[in-house]
C-alpha cells in the first residue's frame, strides 16, 4: 500500500486554492450564531464578524493538515479584515494561497508555521473580507 504523496514546501507555496462558492442562507447563520452564543438581532440580515472563518477551502485545509510527517496541528490564530458586510442571501466565493512557511525548533522537535490567506468576494465581485491564518504543525 502506497503512502500519501509528499508535497514539498515549494509546491505548497506556489499552489492556489479554490475558488469555492457558498450561498449564505439564514439557517446557516442561525446555527453559527447559536454556536458562538451571540443573539444580536443584527445577525438577521448580516453575518457576525467571525462567520467568514466557517467558509473553508477544504483543499487548502487538507494540504496544510497533510503537509509533512508532523503528528499534530493547531490553529495559531486568524486575522480578519472586513471591507463590506456579508449578508444573508449573498453568494461568497473564497480563494486562497499559502504565503509563508517557516521551520522552528520547539520543545517537541521541529515545528513548521504555515501562513495562509483567503479572500472572500460576493456575487457582485466585490471583495468583502480577507483572512490571514497561522497554522502550527509539530
Amino acid at each position: 500500500m502506497a503512502g500519501k504523496p509528499t508535497i514539498t514546501k515549494e509546491e505548497l507555496l506556489n499552489q492556489k486554492f479554490g475558488p469555492v462558492s457558498y450561498d449564505i442562507e439564514k439557517w446557516w447563520v442561525k446555527k453559527f450564531v447559536e454556536a458562538v452564543d451571540d443573539p444580536n438581532p443584527a445577525w438577521q440580515k448580516v453575518t457576525p464578524p467571525t462567520f467568514a472563518t466557517a467558509l473553508i477551502l477544504e483543499d487548502m485545509h487538507d494540504a496544510i493538515v497533510n503537509y509533512g510527517d508532523y503528528k499534530a496541528s493547531l490553529n495559531g490564530g486568524n486575522e480578519l479584515e472586513y471591507f463590506k458586510p456579508i449578508k444573508i442571501g449573498d453568494t461568497i466565493t473564497v480563494t486562497g494561497k499559502i504565503t509563508a512557511m517557516k521551520e522552528r525548533p520547539g520543545k517537541l522537535g521541529t515545528m513548521v508555521i504555515i501562513i495562509s490567506e483567503a479572500s472572500y468576494t460576493n456575487q457582485n465581485k466585490e471583495l468583502v473580507a480577507k483572512c490571514r491564518s497561522t497554522s502550527i504543525k509539530y
